[in-house]
């Protein structure tokens, strides 16, 4: 699940969680010794959302098209740490949500520019990274139309799976 799609969720899930006004209803009572807990956030998601704020050109917000990074950008972003406000945990896992997901792989087009966190291109896509994107996309539809299957379906395409690794071998 992208990020975009997470933040859609969230939205979908506040709205349901609005409370309906009438003019009968009393306000909730609380219990002035229970306190509200701060929502918990992806620490993942939340370093992306920084990272969009500082580098918008590297992290565009959607629905901006993503765009390949320039390899080593966690070295980079790791220069940033204070600035950002995040872990280097955190940082490490927002890049690699960032860098999975069929947005990011279709960004990556042989001889694309890879971008730093200026936006400034500095390297390029090769042919077999973007065949290795093109694979990885593939691979995640593949799974998600395994997800969706029925069990009869799902034990179908096990078969035909290993079918197909025995051919490769």
């Amino acid at each position: 699940m992208g990020f975009e799609q997470l933040a859609e969720l969230r939205d979908l899930l506040r709205a349901e969680k609005a409370p309906v006004k009438t003019e009968s209803a009393k306000p909730p009572t609380r219990n002035p010794s229970v306190q509200a807990k701060p929502r918990e956030q992806d620490p993942a998601v939340e370093a992306i959302w920084r990272l969009q704020k500082h580098f918008p050109l590297a992290f565009p917000v959607n629905p901006a098209s993503k765009v390949p990074l320039k390899e080593g950008i966690l070295k980079d972003a790791e220069q940033h740490l204070e600035l950002l406000g995040v872990s280097s945990e955190q940082l490490k896992q927002g890049i690699a949500i960032w860098c999975r997901g069929n947005r990011y792989w279709a960004s990556m087009t042989e001889n694309a520019p890879r971008l730093d966190l200026s936006g400034q291109a500095v390297g390029i896509v090769t042919a077999p990274q973007a065949l290795h994107a093109k694979q990885q996309a593939k691979r995640q539809r593949g799974q998600a139309r395994r997800n969706q299957a029925t069990p009869k379906e799902r034990i179908q395409d096990k078969a035909v799976d290993s079918a197909l690794e025995q051919a490769m071998d």
